[in-house]
């Protein structure tokens, strides 16, 4: 039986998950971002105890099949941009059509009418916080970062790094202060 679960964004939230489960003795196949499978059939009670324990952790079990398909689409950019080494060099509109198994156009319309934003700006805005991580751990040169981020040059990045920040990536690097923004609370 597959649960989709909302705001489930990191491996601490799939060990949560993992956990709960345990606690109620239900014994599964595979935890994803955004996806449990389970072997058994829950129960009511099962359910609500599921779902009030996800709740206290700031997850939520959905229902809604759009707003399911809502949470695949944003964990699909998530964990690309987020826990991927590389970005893949194929058109991200047919990545994510391939992934999800849904037309394209279909996917966008949806998210946003539900989002009230782009897939493309709740992209960017993942991709440059990714950036942000990258420039504060100061292992790759921007010029890397780039790439590894897959765009066509440096100066793409540094344009779309300002329309979000507001500072160039240099500048960025500069400040003591990082101003970085939880993977749960980017796009929302």
């Amino acid at each position: 039986m597959k649960l989709y679960i909302k705001y489930m964004v990191s491996n601490r939230c799939k060990m949560l998950v993992k956990e709960e489960l345990k606690k109620l003795g239900l014994h599964y196949v595979f935890v994803d971002l955004g996806i449990v499978d389970v072997m058994e059939d829950i129960n009511q009670p099962q359910r609500e105890q599921f779902k009030k324990a996800l709740h206290l952790a700031g997850l939520e079990l959905m229902d809604d099949k759009k707003a399911m398909l809502i949470e695949k689409i944003k964990n699909v950019i998530i964990e690309m941009v987020h826990y991927s080494d590389e970005l893949p060099r194929i058109n991200f509109s047919d990545y994510l059509s391939e992934k999800l198994s849904y037309d394209y156009t279909y996917l966008a319309n949806l998210f946003s009418e539900v989002q009230g934003t782009t897939i493309e700006k709740f992209t960017i805005n993942h991709k440059i916080e990714r950036v942000k991580e990258l420039i504060f751990y100061d292992e790759l040169s921007i010029s890397e970062i780039a790439w590894m981020m897959n765009y066509s040059s440096v100066a793409h990045l540094s344009n779309q790094f300002k329309k979000v920040t507001g500072l160039s990536p240099s500048h960025f690097k500069q400040l003591n202060v990082k101003r970085r923004i939880p993977i749960e609370e980017i796009g929302n």
